[in-house]
């Protein structure tokens, strides 16, 4: 694949990013793309390594190795080095319905396990991928597919993020009518409303979704399933249902304090900015002239950071419970698992051009939320953490003696993950869920137990990345085709 010799004459060279000042002036995507000879070029430097790990999609201890959806990586980045840029978008559409999400938001781990990357800096996947795909637009090659014999069967999806929109597609492929159903007023879940508009640009969400509903796939907004429509009327009007409703309910921080006015979770505040910026409905939280803490890292803490800067906050500080990864791989993390490195995203790069120092702090623990007389938020009391020192039968870390401190705070926003998918929608569908309040269903048929209910996505693997949901998706569509075909018959 690639050059014989490729990786051992060409340097690794990343996508440019716009200077960090400058774009925080305003929402447009950061990244700025090769052009095609240094593309080539970094696609020739993919090896022909016999064994490729990057697209194999293994656990590997606690984490995964190489792409989730099996994506044929060393094909495409062999097309796109010999020019060949359809034949590659062809490959690339092959396991991948949404490769333009999967090459802005993914945090690549076919790049951590990269055969070259034992030694040398990785491929650039990521960059070849989104290249690929947006070169495809761009040139008229991606169109609707309109699907010539219909099934008769009728499938509903509810939800919209990546794992509805994946499993929507693959079954109006198939010839099933789909509707998919949203309970907010557009269509796309996170990838419309929780990843900021300058990591992936609305307009290039639309663009699938409007080319989704040229091939024939209903979309209705503002139906809240469980309320607007009961789950037994759902199950009446349709042959089988496909729940991809997310893992979107947020893990909280109950300390002392925690009911003090401008303590918000993080997507309520990326939510409505998005919306805000979308639709100027002036009902988002805004970070204006606020000292901001962001409680929690990843990628959601990130795009906090990101926003509240384009908001024109006064200053930002993100404090992360855990230690400050290595430089380098440590022992106990050997490829080809995902690197626990140190790594500076777009919103720490912002963070330090605008407040001169990374926002990072961490093996800091919060312990109690402060506000004045009048119980306006001051400020977070903080306490430092030796994770070498696990308590017996308690924490995993002990506080350090002597480092408590207060941090001064108008606005915090807490993005600590989530805990599962929200209860509603489990009752009415009378499906069982695990101890961690996820959808019980293998991935294997991705079937719950009632018949004909499918689940995918983080309300069944519980919080994940987009790539993952894509994969589910795809899965849950293999398995209700199965059962459509072997149990359900035609109205």
């Amino acid at each position: 694949m690639g050059k014989p010799t490729g990786f051992m004459e060409f340097d690794r060279v990343d996508e440019g990013k716009r200077d960090p000042i400058e774009r925080t002036n305003d929402w447009k995507e950061f990244l700025v793309e090769l052009t095609d000879e240094p593309l080539q070029t970094q696609g020739a430097r993919c090896m022909d390594c016999g064994v490729p790990f990057c697209h194999t999609g293994e656990m590997i201890g606690r984490s995964v190795a190489g792409c989730p959806i099996n994506n044929l990586i060393p094909e495409w980045n062999h097309l796109v080095y010999q020019g060949k840029w359809q034949e590659a978008l062809d490959r690339l559409h092959h396991t991948n319905n949404f490769p333009e999400f999967t090459g802005r938001v993914c945090p690549a781990p076919c790049e951590g396990s990269c055969v070259l990357g034992i030694h040398e800096p990785p491929v650039t996947i990521k960059n070849i991928e989104r290249s690929i795909v947006d070169r495809g637009f761009e040139n008229g090659w991606i169109k609707p597919r309109l699907v010539e014999t219909r099934s008769g069967k009728t499938v509903a999806i509810v939800g919209s993020g990546p794992a509805g929109l994946a499993a929507a597609d693959q079954l109006n492929q198939a010839g099933h009518t789909v509707t998919v159903f949203e309970r907010h007023d557009r269509i796309g879940g996170l990838l419309m409303y929780g990843i900021p508009n300058m990591k992936l640009d609305k307009d290039i969400v639309q663009r699938r979704l409007d080319l989704l509903a040229e091939e024939g796939i209903t979309f209705k907004t503002g139906v809240n399933v469980g309320v607007d429509i009961t789950a037994d009327q759902m199950k009446s009007d349709f042959d089988a249902v496909v729940l991809c409703v997310g893992a979107t309910q947020p893990r909280d921080l109950k300390i002392h304090g925690r009911s003090i006015e401008g303590i918000h979770f993080a997507m309520d505040f990326l939510h409505g900015s998005t919306k805000h910026l979308l639709s100027n409905d002036g009902k988002n939280i805004n970070a204006k002239g606020k000292k901001v803490v962001v409680i929690g890292g990843g990628d959601t803490g990130t795009d906090c950071i990101g926003t509240s800067i384009r908001q024109g906050c006064e200053s930002v500080v993100n404090l992360e419970i855990v230690t400050r990864p290595p430089e380098e791989r440590a022992d106990s993390n050997p490829w080809p698992q995902w690197p626990v490195v140190f790594r500076t995203d777009y919103g720490h790069a912002e963070a330090k051009a605008k407040f001169g120092k990374d926002p990072r702090q961490f093996s800091v623990e919060t312990v109690e939320f402060i506000a004045d007389k009048d119980f306006n938020l001051t400020g977070l009391k903080t306490v430092e953490v030796d994770w070498s020192k696990p308590q017996k039968g308690g924490a995993p870390f002990s506080r350090v003696e002597g480092t408590e401190r207060i941090i001064e705070a108008d606005m915090i926003f807490l993005a600590l993950g989530f805990l599962g998918p929200e209860a509603g929608i489990s009752e009415q569908f009378g499906v069982k869920t695990d101890g961690r309040t996820n959808i019980e269903a293998n991935d294997k048929d991705y079937s719950t137990n009632v018949p004909g209910v499918f689940a995918a996505g983080d309300c069944r693997r519980g919080q994940s990345l987009v790539v993952w949901a894509i994969g589910e998706g795809r899965g849950a569509a293999e398995a209700c085709c199965e059962y459509l075909s072997e149990v359900a018959q035609p109205a």
